[in-house]
């Protein structure tokens, strides 16, 4: 068996080095446990395995959220810098207590809070900051936007995350930061880059957007680097539409962050810095503070619906769940997601199985179409009259021609997800119709191949 399973079973604490050796000689197909329900495939006429069962809903909304941005429209409270005791100063407050930070900051985004965390750092005109090309264009955004260059580096395709050899092979004398992100809302291998942060004195700013609650070696994911970013977009576990968060135990650094976040006003009231308008709203702070006290339970429900559906996947070779890092002991999962193989499909193509599942009632997809190296943007920056001015002829054409992440291209063409934030909050029979599903095309796949 590959080592992302084994790694995988880790996490779950699910199997012992026994059983994961016993696993590893399973070379036929249905996993753990097969299939209750097989049957001709959805896609050719028959039963499906889910028929007209929806799944959890999200955003998150219940009483106490609509309580929450009730009292705050008839507060007339509506921009934290009204109150000192308004939603916004509490939500920073009671989010840095739910992490485990001294500080928070509010942002109206995550892209906005990133972008933040980089100018309180001073890095500008000039500097090169590392991060992956397989995020959220939010992530480069947030570099681009202080006239810094973001370096792109491959992944590890077992992980979909950051590879630390490949990040520390394209350091240059003007990187200052490195900016690795928690894909799916799992831990990179934080480990290597605060070491490698610590060698050669660079900024380790934690992209935790997609991973609220995490925990990584006994911290909650985002507390661990320099800083640390978060989302609250309407898709990720905690949400409120937009809105984001910088964290951090630094009071000072805290402080240029308030101040940046201000257009540049400090809470002293003086103008002192170059800065945005990134507040949050009172209206986005309210939804945030009313599903704050479900927020653990809904983690603690989709980690062990997680568990479920990987000791159900568990041995099949078709599927293979993300490799997690040693340490890691609980995740985000704000997508469930594993790699395609289709060389256990018949050479099935991945749109064709994934058609075939969606038959069955049962929804993955791919995410990523294409990593952020195959973008025109850079061919924008390399032709921008102010980066042109910025950094050297030579540097740029380098950047450009270094822009390969092979890895990165793997993960795109054979990642596939399940969308977790509202699914992963259903039933065990719910994370039965899924592995039903994925195991009944399985069976099915000479059926399939031949149907194209």
């Amino acid at each position: 068996m590959s080592q992302h399973l084994l790694n995988r079973r880790q996490f779950l604490a699910a199997a012992s080095a026994g059983s994961a050796a016993a696993a590893a000689a399973q070379t036929s197909t249905a996993g753990a446990n097969p299939a209750r329900k097989t049957g001709r495939l959805a896609l050719l006429g028959g039963d499906p395995i889910r028929k007209n069962r929806p799944w959890p809903r999200w955003p998150h909304c219940d009483e106490e959220v609509v309580n929450a941005i009730t009292k705050t429209t008839r507060s007339g409270i509506w921009c934290r810098i009204q109150s000192a005791s308004g939603t916004v100063p509490t939500f920073e407050k009671a989010y840095a207590s739910l992490i485990g930070a001294k500080f928070c900051v509010a942002t109206g985004s995550g892209t906005q809070a990133l972008h933040t965390a980089v100018e309180a750092f001073g890095i500008g005109a000039g500097d090169e900051v590392i991060t992956s090309p397989y995020t959220d264009p939010g992530t480069i955004a947030a570099i681009l936007a202080s006239r810094a260059l973001p370096v792109l580096a491959d992944l590890d395709p077992e992980s979909f995350q950051l590879d630390p050899a490949d990040v520390e092979r394209r350091i240059t004398p003007a990187t200052r930061a490195i900016m690795p992100v928690h894909m799916m809302g799992q831990p990179c291998h934080l480990e290597r880059f605060l070491a490698l942060g610590k060698e050669r004195n660079l900024v380790v700013i934690e992209d935790a957007c997609q991973a609220h609650l995490a925990e990584y070696q006994g911290r909650k994911l985002g507390t661990l680097g320099t800083v640390g970013c978060y989302s609250f977009q309407t898709s990720k576990t905690i949400a409120c539409g937009e809105g984001g968060a910088v964290v951090g135990d630094d009071e000072a650094l805290m402080d240029r962050c308030y101040t940046v976040h201000n257009h540049g006003t400090s809470r002293r009231g003086l103008t002192e810095v170059i800065g945005p308008k990134y507040r949050m709203n009172e209206f986005e702070a309210a939804v945030l503070l009313g599903q704050l006290a479900g927020v653990q339970a809904r983690h603690e429900r989709r980690n062990a619906n997680a568990r479920h559906l990987s000791e159900r996947l568990r041995g099949f070779p078709g599927l293979v769940p993300q490799k997690l890092y040693p340490g890691t002991q609980s995740g985000s999962f704000y997508l469930y997601a594993m790699s395609y193989h289709k060389e256990h499909f018949n050479q099935i193509p991945r749109s064709r199985f994934l058609k075939a599942l969606d038959a069955e009632g049962v929804s993955l997809s791919p995410y990523i179409e294409r990593g952020l190296h195959r973008e025109p943007w850079i061919d924008f920056v390399c032709n921008n009259r102010v980066y042109q001015k910025m950094f050297p002829e030579r540097r740029l054409q380098q950047f450009r021609e270094e822009m390969v992440c092979p890895r990165c291209d793997q993960v795109c063409q054979d990642m596939v997800m399940l969308w977790a934030s509202g699914p992963l909050l259903g039933t065990t029979a719910d994370m039965d119709d899924v592995a039903d599903a994925i195991l009944k095309v399985y069976e099915n796949r000479d059926q399939l191949a031949a149907a194209q």
